[in-house]
C-alpha cells in the first residue's frame, strides 16, 4: 500500500530527491519522461530549464507516442493541449507528420480551424483529415439525436385540434377519446380531434446560428458548424450560419461540408454582436417561425446597441435564444450583467452541451419554456 502511495506521489511530484531510492518500474519511469519533457521547469540546480520536447518534429512524435502508450485518451488530450500552450508547438501542427500522430478532438480541431490560414498547402490534406475524423464521430453520436428531436417538433407543431375530414389522426383521436367510449353503442365519441396538420411543401421553420468566433469561444464554433450542417440535411428547416467577430461572415453556402465550414471560421479577434445582428435582419423573412440562437460570451464592444437589436427581434415575434457555450468544458466565463438583462427581457441564457443541444433546439422550435428546462437541467447562466 505504501509502495503505491510512493510511486503516485513520485509521478505527481518529480524526480526523487538526491540519495532516495526510487520506487518506479520501467514503464512508470518512461511515463515520468513524458510528464518531465512536458512539465518541469526547473532543473535539479533550481535553474530554469526549457521543457524536454524542444522545437523538434520527430522528437516531438515520439513523445506523442509515448503517452497515447502510457496515458488514457482523454488524459492524452489535456497533455496535448497542455504542450500546444506552454511550449509553443502551433507551429509544429503546420507539419502534416505531426497531424498524423495527435490524438484529435474537438479542441485540436479549434486549433487547427486558428492556424488555417498560415497552414502551408503541404499540410493542409493532412488537417482536413484530421479534422473529418472529428466531425465524423460527432455526427455518428448526435447526429441521429438532433434529426429526430427536430423533427419530433415539427410534427408537434403541425398538429391541430381542429382538423378538415380527410386530415384527422384516427388512431391519435381514438387513443385521446377513450374516456368517452359508449359500451352500449360499441362506440368511441369523439370530443377533441386531432389531424396530421397542413402538409408543408416549404419550410416549416428557421433557424439561424449566430456564433461569435473570437478565441474564447473556439470549442463553441467547431460544435455549431457541425450542428449547423446537421441541421441543414433536413428539409423542412431552413438554416442558417452566421460568424463574427468585428466583421460578419455568412457560411449557410457551405453547410454541405462542415468541414469547409470549420476551416471558413477565424478564431479570434474582437466582438461586435450588434453588427452581426443587424446583418441577420434580412434572413429573417417569418419572424414568428424564426428561432435565432445566438451563441456568445457576450463580451462585446457595443453591448447597449446588441440588447436594441434583440429586443427587436423578440418583438417581432422570433424565438430568441442565447447559448454562453456549446461545449464540453464546463462553466464558462461571461458576460452576467449582459446575461441578466437578458433574462430580464425574456430571453434566457445558459450555457448547453453538446449533448443537451437536440432537446433544446426541439423545445425551442415549439416555443418551449427554455429557462425553465435550463433551470432544471441546472446548466450555467440559467
Amino acid at each position: 500500500m505504501n509502495d503505491e502511495r510512493d510511486r503516485r506521489w513520485r509521478l505527481l511530484l518529480g524526480a526523487a530527491p538526491d540519495g532516495a531510492e526510487d520506487v518506479l518500474s520501467r514503464q512508470d519511469t518512461a511515463m515520468d519522461a513524458a510528464l518531465a519533457a512536458l512539465y518541469d521547469n526547473q532543473g535539479g540546480d533550481g535553474q530554469k530549464r526549457h521543457a524536454g520536447l524542444g522545437t523538434s518534429a520527430p522528437r516531438v512524435a515520439r513523445w506523442l507516442g509515448d503517452i497515447r502508450t502510457y496515458f488514457p485518451s482523454r488524459v492524452v488530450q489535456v497533455m496535448q493541449a497542455d504542450a500546444i500552450d506552454r511550449l509553443g508547438l502551433k507551429q509544429l501542427l503546420l507539419e502534416p507528420e505531426m497531424l498524423e500522430t495527435v490524438e484529435a478532438d474537438v479542441h485540436l480541431v479549434a486549433t487547427l480551424a486558428g492556424l488555417g490560414r498560415v497552414m502551408p498547402q503541404k499540410a493542409r490534406a493532412s488537417a482536413r483529415e484530421v479534422v473529418a475524423r472529428v466531425v465524423k464521430q460527432v455526427e455518428e453520436k448526435l447526429a441521429d439525436k438532433v434529426q429526430q428531436a427536430v423533427r419530433g417538433a415539427l410534427n408537434r407543431a403541425a398538429r391541430t385540434n381542429r382538423p378538415r375530414l380527410n386530415d384527422i389522426n384516427w388512431s391519435r383521436t381514438i387513443a385521446a377519446n377513450l374516456g368517452n367510449y359508449l359500451p352500449e353503442l360499441n362506440t368511441v365519441v369523439p370530443e377533441r380531434l386531432i389531424g396530421y396538420g397542413r402538409k408543408h411543401n416549404g419550410f416549416q421553420r428557421e433557424i439561424v446560428l449566430v456564433v461569435d468566433q473570437s478565441g474564447s469561444m473556439a470549442t463553441s464554433v467547431v460544435y455549431a458548424s457541425i450542428f449547423a450542417a446537421v441541421l441543414a440535411s433536413i428539409k423542412a428547416v431552413k438554416t442558417h450560419l452566421v460568424v463574427y467577430d468585428t466583421s460578419v461572415v455568412d457560411l449557410t453556402d457551405q453547410l454541405s461540408d462542415p468541414v469547409d465550414v470549420i476551416f471558413g471560421t477565424q478564431l479570434g479577434g474582437g466582438t461586435d454582436t450588434s453588427r452581426a445582428l443587424a446583418y441577420c435582419e434580412h434572413l429573417v423573412q417569418r419572424p414568428r417561425e424564426t428561432v435565432m440562437v445566438l451563441i456568445s460570451d457576450l463580451y462585446d464592444v457595443n453591448s447597449e446597441q446588441m440588447l436594441r437589436r434583440m429586443a427587436q427581434f423578440q418583438r417581432q415575434g422570433v424565438t430568441m435564444v442565447t447559448l454562453l457555450a456549446l461545449d464540453d468544458d464546463g462553466t464558462p466565463g461571461y458576460n452576467h450583467d449582459v446575461a441578466g438583462s437578458l433574462a430580464a427581457m425574456g430571453i434566457p441564457s445558459f450555457a448547453c452541451t453538446p449533448d443537451a443541444f437536440p432537446e433544446m433546439i426541439a423545445l425551442a422550435i415549439n416555443k418551449g419554456d427554455l429557462a425553465g428546462w435550463a433551470s432544471a437541467e441546472k446548466v450555467a447562466g440559467a
